[in-house]
């Protein structure tokens, strides 16, 4: 990372925007050689991510053909305004997170139930059953990368801005705002 002062070091920082974030971008490498990026939900659950897909595609694809992935979340907090005098004071505050690893298929009965419990609790958690007919767990694909390296970053302002960037961030219901 180029600007160190930006790193999260507080690992508890990063899982909880692995945790709290609902859109992830996967980055693959597609056939044609070129990058690919690919907005998804997804789970963090000890320590790994899993997203689920149909059984066939180009996601798919590319992790057989290329097991080394990219996944991407990211906060925006705010947006901050220049002013008429400096317009070039804007600045947007963020928190991030680059995760770099390797993906595969989940084909063990158990552990699909487990992502997908796991998927269930994030995004449906008052959802009551936690059993999942085997004809669709057949038909469901389930992703689950394996951490090889974690980066956090943020920008959260300078002094004055910290402390607001702070207020917001404990309240996450109204991100990102415009301040200015």
């Amino acid at each position: 990372m180029r600007k160190h002062n930006k790193r999260i070091t507080d690992v508890n920082v990063i899982i909880d925007l692995l945790t709290t974030c609902h859109v992830g971008r996967l980055g693959t490498i597609g056939s044609d050689g070129w990058p690919m990026i690919k907005p998804l939900n997804f789970a963090w659950h000890e320590g790994r991510i899993y997203f689920h897909c149909a059984l066939e595609g180009e996601k798919l694809e590319d992790i057989r053909r290329n097991d080394r992935v990219c996944f991407e979340v990211d906060l925006p907090i705010a947006y901050v305004k220049g002013t008429t005098e400096n317009p070039c004071r804007a600045e947007y505050l963020y928190r991030s997170v680059i995760v770099r690893g390797r993906a595969r298929m989940v084909d063990e009965r158990r552990e699909k139930v487990v992502a997908l419990n796991a998927l269930m609790n994030k995004y449906q958690p008052d959802v009551e059953w936690r059993d999942y007919p085997e004809e669709k767990l057949s038909i469901t694909g389930i992703v689950r990368i394996d951490v090889e390296e974690m980066v956090g970053k943020e920008d959260l302002g300078n002094d004055a801005l910290r402390e607001r960037a702070q207020q917001l961030l404990a309240d996450r219901t109204q991100l990102p705002v415009i301040i200015g």
